[in-house]
């Protein structure tokens, strides 16, 4: 008979490195695509930040809140780049 864990594993690791992740892939968006190719490049970067926060969620090894952590992940990550894009908009009012 399997004994239930009585602490849980910490999730904010998992979480907070999706964050991470789509904002380095949010300043490498800005750094090396082209204004035009931005939006979809923010949009494979979502995609990406979606399939990394499933792989590290499954990793975790705990079934407890798996929903609520990779929704938690996955919005995170859009929250960032969606500052970021945000950002690049006003970039793009004042060009150099």
């Amino acid at each position: 008979m399997a004994t239930p864990s009585l602490a849980p594993r910490r999730s904010a690791g998992t979480v907070g490195a999706v964050w991470i992740v789509a904002a380095l892939a949010g300043i490498a968006i800005g750094i090396f695509a082209t204004p035009e190719w931005r939006a979809p490049w923010l949009t494979v970067a979502l995609g990406g930040s979606l399939v990394l926060a499933f792989l590290l969620q499954i990793l975790s090894g705990t079934s407890h809140r798996f929903i609520e952590r990779v929704a938690l992940s996955v919005l995170g990550a859009l929250v960032v780049l969606g500052i970021e894009s945000i950002g690049f908009a006003v970039a793009a009012l004042f060009p150099v």
